[in-house]
């Protein structure tokens, strides 16, 4: 047996638990989290931030969450977080005293939060297996995946990661294998995505105002290439070689591009990757993009 799977587990008990065919049948892998990164500082923060979250979000249920593996496993919690974040409502019973009816009902919870979620079943890292055996794991994906779907704006603990050990049962005993898996992204990330935030979820959620938005940026835009007697009538057409957005570039920082470092009037894509690489190249020396950009 691997010597790292002892190693994992410091009470004989757990261990002797996971031996049993009862708790892992044949051929089903079990991912947990190691008990030496249980006492992770940015585990128990993250842990600590999700409770006092869901504890101030149904504060007007009288809903009090202490654990988080032993107070969402039954479903009642998740049952009254989708609804008072989503406004959804869901065709199951808030209270289920049996462990058939907690399965039914957390079935009914996770395919709710896949839709709402758009996830498909692969990239899932919970399911109702997991969340009614109380997996910490499961758990913390589930909820974390939960606040960035509905409150974005709240900053999770970032770069939150804990080791973890997946256990398999094979013809020839039990096999494990370690990792170290990222529950929330690093900051830098977090700060790189937040550029775009705003535009994704305009195009995602709000496309009625994307019009408003072109013609708002159109005259933003006309504004500036005006002065040099241009006229800027379509955003897709008319920025896609590059020329444009050069002398806005100029007008707004207050340079003169000199017209042998690019092409005024491109004739072949090549030319026009050249200017589209070298106005990229002007913003990133201006400290106005910081985040990779496909010229193409």
């Amino acid at each position: 047996m691997d010597p790292d799977f002892l190693n994992a587990f410091t009470q004989p008990s757990t261990l002797d638990r996971f031996l049993t065919e009862d708790v892992i049948a044949k051929g089903e892998k079990r991912k947990l989290i190691k008990p030496t990164s249980r006492n992770n500082p940015k585990l128990e923060e993250l842990k600590l931030f999700l409770t006092e979250w869901i504890n101030r979000t149904l504060k007007e249920e009288h809903i009090v969450v202490k654990s988080l593996e032993e107070d969402l496993y039954d479903g009642l919690v998740l049952h009254h977080l989708l609804e008072n974040l989503g406004s959804l409502k869901l065709d199951v019973e808030k209270i289920a005293l049996t462990e058939k009816k907690q399965r039914q009902k957390l079935s009914v919870i996770m395919e709710a939060v896949a839709k709402c979620l758009q996830l498909e079943g692969s990239q899932l890292k919970w399911s109702v297996e997991s969340i009614l055996a109380k997996d910490l794991l499961s758990t913390l994906h589930l909820l974390v995946a939960i606040v960035k779907h509905f409150e974005p704006s709240l900053a999770l603990p970032p770069n939150v990661q804990v080791e973890t050990i997946t256990i398999e049962t094979t013809p020839s005993g039990l096999r494990t294998s370690n990792a170290v898996e990222c529950i929330t992204e690093n900051k830098e990330n977090i700060e790189a995505q937040s550029k775009d935030d705003a535009f994704d979820e305009l195009f995602s959620c709000a496309p009625d105002k994307l019009d408003a938005v072109k013609k708002a940026f159109l005259q933003f835009v006309d504004q500036h290439v005006g002065k040099l007697g241009l006229n800027v009538k379509d955003i897709e057409s008319q920025f896609s070689d590059g020329v444009i957005l050069l002398l806005l570039i100029g007008q707004l920082e207050g340079y003169f591009l000199n017209l042998r470092n690019f092409f005024l009037t491109p004739a072949s894509t090549t030319e026009m990757l050249h200017n589209v690489n070298l106005a990229l190249d002007l913003l990133a020396e201006g400290g106005l993009l910081n985040f990779p950009v496909s010229s193409e």
